[in-house]
């Protein structure tokens, strides 16, 4: 362990709430409680905002805490270079181990270059890791359903096969997002039944409880939900 990551653990260890660390253990599942300080994520984007000279601690991988890992995606956020930006996520998002990391990571540089960026996020949906895969299909939703859109993302993103709930969460997320801003392109999604049975009644879900879709449509949606024995 360098100096650097040396202090800045002993940092975040001296932030912790025990109250706050109770509450975040139930939010997520995947990370064992001892691994978690209990930090509020405005005191580490503040803290990642005042940090000099942090490279070696971002080359310390994997961290030990769950928080470590949230500092890092910060840092990177503070990234001004796209190149470097996507180095920065290329090592450090198979060690991403959590919803909340993997979907709080989002730099600004990145929509500077769509284009560029979409080369990556084809080789990320290609990972074994799942939440590489979740941040490539979370970048999706955030950059290429606006001006952006083709109906190709949609296919790539219904394309994905993947047992992980995680993934599944986000794939539909990511639909209920495309209802509500490219509906007529979406909807062909839920009509012909292309996502697994699972994904599809949370995309209907999520996009009931969205504000952004109307009391029509949403009837409709309902209508399509698929039964199961299984619950859903």
């Amino acid at each position: 362990m360098t100096v650097i990551t040396a202090i800045i653990q002993k940092t975040l260890l001296s932030m912790g709430e025990e109250a706050y660390r109770e509450f975040s253990s139930k939010l997520m599942p995947t990370v064992e409680k001892s691994r978690i300080i209990g930090i509020r994520i405005p005191l580490l984007r503040k803290l990642a905002k005042g940090l000099e000279n942090y490279e070696s601690f971002l080359n310390a991988l994997p961290h030990t805490y769950f928080e470590e890992n949230n500092l890092h995606a910060f840092l990177i956020e503070k990234e001004k270079d796209f190149d470097r930006c996507i180095e920065k996520l290329d090592a450090f998002l198979p060690y991403v181990d959590n919803w909340a990391t993997c979907d709080s990571m989002n730099p600004r540089v990145l929509k500077k270059e769509p284009e560029k960026l979409l080369k990556h996020i084809n080789i990320w949906m290609q990972a074994k890791d799942t939440y590489t895969v979740r941040y490539a299909i979370n970048l999706l939703m955030r950059f290429y359903l606006d001006d952006n859109f083709d109906k190709k993302y949609l296919k790539l993103v219904a394309d994905v096969q993947s047992d992980a709930y995680y993934i599944n969460m986000m794939r539909a997320w990511y639909f209920a997002t495309a209802l509500a801003k490219q509906y007529e392109q979406a909807l062909p999604y839920i009509e012909n039944r292309r996502l697994d049975e699972w994904t599809h009644n949370k995309t209907i879900q999520k996009a009931v409880e969205s504000l952004r879709i109307t009391k029509e449509q949403k009837a409709y949606l309902k209508s399509c939900k698929r039964r199961h024995d299984s619950v859903i």
